[in-house]
């Protein structure tokens, strides 16, 4: 898929960027070019030493703030694909800083859309969150409107044949800033706080998240929010699984935080069609024939009514699996 094609992505330092450059140069070692494009000089600086040029004379590093219009159109000449990992995503720092994060994940998706119609972009996948859904903090309604954005580019597009498509899924196992390296590093002082004994979250690794960005790459119509099927954990699950000995004092959740995330709400139901591996949310208007969608994936309407919500989730991570799982992404030498 990715043979000899350009491809870009926006926060290409953060943990997610990481792993697609991993794994796009592993499996399309004759990618064309691989541009990370983020505003940390000192990561780019970091990774760049992982990735010396005269292994990998096909990645380049460009520093730039996808708030600047101008910066990402010249980042985008030439370039086929494009990944838009670039976030405010810190829940709290956003409602503190409100304008900052509108500025980041609206303005800066508004940018990423016109420099790719600018520039003979051939599709783009943005990533979202279970935030976006339903939202109660900053961070979640900026990341619903960048949503909102990237689908009806699709309908701006005029002759253009470029995609736009959009993904949509939980705390990634192991991110920065994530919940269990937390737990991990509090550990050491024989304490993890619980912001409540009844939280839950969906779960997914940064493979996971990869492959359903390769996923919507390579299959999108336009339009389409992709969500993948996924187990839930309990947080006082992660906590034993981490810390069995530590205190777990409940010190109450922060600003802007839910018990329960949802990824799918009852209003998306009406447009939201179960595909196997993953959902997808349908774009209300769309250039492409539903009856040829529903028969080319051999989609499946999702009941009237339907919620995807970590709470009331089919699927669960156990103490058990989540220890597998820390071991698996996490720390080799993870034991309790």
């Amino acid at each position: 898929m990715l043979s000899h094609k350009s491809v870009l992505i926006t926060g290409g330092t953060g943990s997610l960027g990481k792993h697609l450059t991993k794994t796009i140069l592993s499996r399309w070692p004759d990618v064309k070019r691989l541009v990370i494009f983020s505003r940390d000089e000192q990561k780019q600086f970091q990774m760049a030493m992982e990735y010396p040029h005269d292994k990998y004379p096909n990645i380049r590093f460009f520093i730039g703030d996808v708030r600047d219009a101008a910066r990402l159109k010249m980042a985008f000449n030439g370039i086929d694909y494009v990944i838009h990992a670039a976030a405010m995503k810190h829940i709290p720092i956003a409602e503190y800083n409100p304008m900052e994060c509108i500025k980041t994940n609206i303005g800066g998706a508004e940018n990423v859309i016109n420099a790719a119609l600018d520039t003979g972009v051939q599709r783009v996948v943005a990533l979202s969150t279970d935030k976006a859904a339903a939202p109660i903090n900053l961070y979640g309604a900026t990341k619903l409107a960048s949503d909102k954005l990237f689908i009806s580019a699709n309908n701006i597009r005029g002759n253009n044949p470029i995609t736009f498509s959009v993904v949509r899924y939980g705390n990634v196992m192991g991110s920065n800033g994530s919940v269990i390296p937390f737990f991990m590093k509090m550990k050491k002082e024989g304490k993890l706080p619980i912001t409540d004994p009844t939280m839950t979250r969906f779960n997914i690794s940064l493979q996971g998240g990869v492959d359903m960005v390769m996923h919507a790459l390579e299959h999108a119509w336009g339009g389409e929010i992709f969500v993948p099927k996924i187990p839930s954990y309990k947080i006082l699950d992660v906590a034993e699984a981490i810390g069995p000995e530590c205190q777990k004092p409940v010190v109450g959740i922060r600003p802007g935080e839910k018990i329960h995330e949802e990824m799918i709400t009852v209003s998306d139901s009406y447009f939201t069609y179960d595909l196997g591996k993953y959902y997808a949310i349908l774009p209300t208007i769309h250039k492409w024939k539903l009856d040829d969608f529903i028969a080319h994936f051999h989609a499946k309407k999702v009941s009237q009514g339907f919620s995807y919500n970590s709470g009331n989730n089919t699927e669960w991570e156990t103490v058990g699996s989540l220890r597998s799982l820390i071991t698996e992404h996490l720390d080799q030498n993870f034991h309790v």
